[in-house]
């Protein structure tokens, strides 16, 4: 048992956040939270790890647990680069290589059985033991496999300070990550990654050896890590085992049964004072009315369950078609910061395409978008009635200083007031929320008015940017939902998996200042990149075998290149052998050194310990050797 609740408690002044909860985090469990906004999934987790105190009910955790915190935003301010960052984690375990190579130097010039010859070699063992126990001397490899899994593997040398929230936040990351606490809380770590970095992730944590306790409204994460559901909803955890796809059949499964047995039970007892009305007053059938009686008055009542939650609902129309070449884009070229994004650019959107744009951060998504939408480069060519809608990911267009009522209506001063209040209730904006500036809406909240907006404008061409961003699971669906029905054009970046496979019909990727369309749906576009992928590989092999093959033809051209060559592969041979044969004994003399016996001899531990030094210089003089030959 890692964290263990029960029947705990929480809110915030006169709100109840959470209720009764009760469950258990076992070591090694991979847990997915889901729940809708504000519904206190990170209360939960900050109740969990400490940060809060319970109002009611206890929460009991392994003594001396090691935990790991990603919140959405916040990562590091620090001067330091990030490979300097990343190696603080493992400081202590480089201190003990130093100090261990250190100690070993100083034994062997140190007085057999004084006090510090002792000291040096107790220490010396201590510290082989503390190394070896921590896997220490691949530190530096396990750092750069997890800052190239990041995408970190061309920022090694630059200051953190100078990244952006984002960067910061998956940095942060990286370093619980190669921490490894015993349990790590993870709130919306999909965030900021692109998808390349998104199935890294995945993969990565699924040889993590601790438990995941994951915030996450991205079900493609959910389904490849999670092993249970906890589902939030009105303030009570429900348990589901298996992944979130599993978890939607058990869920439906559940209401139903849940219905099914409400209903029945309601029956029985409609049934049972019928009868007793019918009967009670008849002196032949009294006693069997009074036995009824009992029974209700016995009767464990299956509680009416609660209504699920109701998802917001979209609908998108337009009030006139466009023509069938809807967009040309013909020899766009894009650049930012003095990088060059895309260069010839050309591509063709036809009316009533559904086409998702894809590529690795920085690639130039976002920026395409805007150049679309803004009209003005002449590369780009808008077809005839063609009326588009424009939802920006930053949410930029909102006054921050505007109510939500006032938002819709300024833009559309020809609706009445039900008519903007019930476009907003359908959306889940609330009377009360309608009221707020936006400025003091939640993400979610923005994402959901600015959807609003965009149904507003009745646009035949929808250009979306990042439109899931901070929606939760229901609102994702719902958006879907709604995406799937419209019977316009759709062009839209996502990193949601699941959201492209279910909407798009053809895949835009950038990559390496290079635009391509992919006629085709998601799942065959990413099972063509990676045959691509695997024949580059295969290129490149080949490319470094024929490399190799002219390498070797150019050496023999004559008799005397030949006699030369075979020298130079007899010496490579023997200095292979050399260093072979030299760090073989530098192994067995560190373990005869550890020996305790001849710890206790002093004439032979001086003469290993020499003989260790010995060792080491004639090794650099291989390696120095072997790099010269090469």
């Amino acid at each position: 048992m890692l964290i263990d609740l029960k029947n705990v408690s929480f809110g915030y002044d006169d709100k109840k956040i959470l209720d009764g909860v009760s469950f258990t985090v076992s070591e090694g469990e991979r847990i997915g939270l889901i729940g809708p906004n504000g519904e206190g999934k990170t209360t939960l987790m900050r109740v969990m790890t400490g940060d809060l105190a319970a109002d009611e009910g206890a929460v009991s955790r392994k003594s001396g647990l090691k935990t790991g915190y990603l919140a959405q935003t916040g990562g590091y301010e620090s001067e330091n680069t990030v490979y300097e960052e990343m190696r603080g984690v493992f400081s202590d375990i480089f201190r003990a290589i130093d100090g261990l190579r250190e100690a070993q130097r100083a034994l062997a010039k140190t007085e057999y059985a004084s006090a510090a010859y002792k000291d040096l070699a107790s220490k010396c063992e201590r510290l082989e033991k503390r190394i070896a126990a921590a896997d220490g001397y691949n530190a530096d490899v396990k750092i750069r496999t997890v800052l190239n899994g990041m995408g970190f593997e061309k920022a090694y040398d630059q200051v953190i300070s100078t990244m952006s929230g984002g960067e910061k936040t998956r940095l942060k990351l990286c370093r619980l990550l190669l921490e490894e606490p015993e349990i790590l809380f993870l709130d919306e770590p999909t965030n900021h990654l692109d998808i390349p970095t998104l199935f890294w992730l995945e993969s990565y944590l699924a040889s993590y050896r601790g438990a995941i306790f994951a915030v996450s409204h991205d079900r493609y994460f959910l389904d490849r890590v999670a092993e249970k559901i906890f589902e939030l909803e009105n303030k009570k955890i429900t348990v589901f085992r298996g992944n979130y796809s599993k978890y939607k059949v058990l869920k439906a499964e559940k209401v139903l049964t849940e219905q099914r047995a409400y209903e029945k039970q309601q029956e029985e007892i409609a049934a049972l004072k019928d009868y007793v009305a019918r009967n009670i007053v008849r002196a032949t059938t009294a006693k069997s009315a009074q036995s009824r009686v009992k029974k209700l008055e016995n009767m464990e009542l299956v509680e009416k369950p609660l209504p699920p939650p109701q998802p917001p609902k979209f609908r998108f129309v337009f009030d006139e078609r466009c023509e069938e070449a809807a967009l040309r884009v013909e020899g766009l070229n894009l650049s930012a910061g003095g990088k060059t994004l895309l260069s010839g650019a050309s591509f063709e959107v036809r009316r009533g395409d559904k086409i998702a744009i894809v590529g690795e951060n920085g690639a130039g998504k976002s920026t395409l978008i805007r150049a679309l939408v803004r009209h003005a480069d002449p590369a780009v060519h808008w077809g005839r009635f063609v009326k588009t809608g424009y939802y920006d990911q930053e949410n930029a267009d909102l006054d921050p200083e505007e109510t939500v009522l006032g938002a819709l209506w300024h833009k559309h001063t020809g609706w009445t007031q039900t008519e903007a209040r019930s476009a907003l209730a359908r959306a889940k904006l609330t009377a009360e929320d309608i009221e707020k500036q936006v400025k003091s809406l939640s993400g979610g909240e923005r994402a959901k008015l600015s959807l609003v907006l965009l149904e507003a404008e009745r646009a035949n061409f929808l250009v979306l940017d990042e439109p899931t961003n901070h929606l939760d699971l229901q609102a994702r669906e719902s958006l879907e939902e709604a995406l799937r029905a419209y019977e316009g054009t759709l062009l839209f970046v996502s990193h949601d998996r699941y959201f492209i496979e279910n909407l798009a019909d053809k895949i835009i990727e950038i990559a390496e200042g290079a635009l391509t369309l992919f006629p085709c749906r998601y799942d065959e576009y990413a099972a063509r990149k990676k045959a691509r992928e695997q024949s580059a590989e295969r290129e490149k092999a080949e490319a470094k075998r024929e490399k190799e093959e002219q390498k070797k033809s150019a050496a023999y051209r004559s008799k005397a290149d030949r006699a030369e060559n075979a020298k130079k592969k007899q010496r490579m041979r023997q200095t292979e052998a050399g260093i072979a044969e030299t760090e073989e004994e530098i192994e067995r003399l560190n373990a005869e050194i550890a020996d305790p016996q001849v710890a206790a001899d002093y004439k032979r531990m001086a003469e290993k310990c020499a003989r260790l030094d010995e060792l080491h210089a004639r090794l650099d003089e291989l390696y120095a050797e072997y790099e010269k030959l090469i």
